[in-house]
């Protein structure tokens, strides 16, 4: 047992060093291989801890070795826009003053509902609240928000690339007429001629055709609905 815990002593005490000279990063504003270097070393750590039969050095030596790997790597990156490219990646485009970038948010794995939930985080809650939206390379997404338009409405995502989000559309209340005629007032005739729609509860809508520049504009949302 005591063998056990000088072991996890003395690779806590090489890890928190090793940590401390990596720099003060947290864990959200990580490169991707900074956090995978990170992974990496916890688990060449907990191997030699718990498995006495391994010898206690290998385990130093490792989490050291790859400590230098991020060292050289953090270098060459500063060095060349080439390797930290490929290291890290760049940052990216989602919204821009023609509106959302589909294809941007494809190239990062993402859709439209994850875009509206990152804004939400920043406290943006509607598409044209922001002239830009731009992934970092972290994963963060920063904006430039557009300080003239509030948000005091939620709006609800019905149409992305092409398809009608049917939970948000029975949530809404709204029925086909409703999305028939603004369809028809901007000259859609189906659903995937639109990448974008939106609509809060005050009848705004937020329409962008495919490869087009997205409009706003009011319309009569039919009864008595409104959220």
């Amino acid at each position: 047992m005591s063998i056990i815990f000088f072991r996890a002593a003395v690779l806590l005490v090489t890890l928190i060093i090793v940590m401390r000279l990596m720099g003060k990063r947290q864990i959200g504003e990580m490169q991707p291989f900074e956090f995978i270097i990170t992974l990496l070393i916890a688990e060449l750590a907990c191997i030699p801890m718990s498995d006495v039969s391994i010898p206690l050095i290998y385990g130093v030596v490792s989490v050291l070795a790859v400590f230098i790997m991020h060292q050289l790597l953090t270098l060459l990156s500063m060095k060349s826009d080439l390797v930290r490219h490929a290291a890290c990646g760049k940052p990216s485009v989602v919204i821009n003053k023609n509106g959302v970038d589909i294809a941007e948010l494809k190239r990062n794995n993402m859709g439209v509902d994850d875009l509206i939930e990152s804004l939400r985080g920043t406290g943006n809650y509607s598409l044209d609240s922001v002239y830009y939206a731009i992934y970092e390379s972290n994963g963060k997404l920063t904006v430039l928000k557009d300080e003239e338009k509030e948000n005091k409405y939620l709006p609800l995502l019905l149409v992305e690339e092409g398809k009608l989000k049917k939970n948000n559309f029975e949530l809404s209340g709204l029925n086909d007429g409703f999305l028939k005629e603004v369809m028809a007032k901007n000259g859609v005739k189906t659903l995937k001629q639109i990448d974008v729609m939106t609509v809060d509860g005050t009848g705004k809508v937020y329409f962008q055709k495919a490869k087009e520049k997205f409009t706003t504009f009011k319309t009569e949302l039919p009864g008595e609905i409104s959220w």
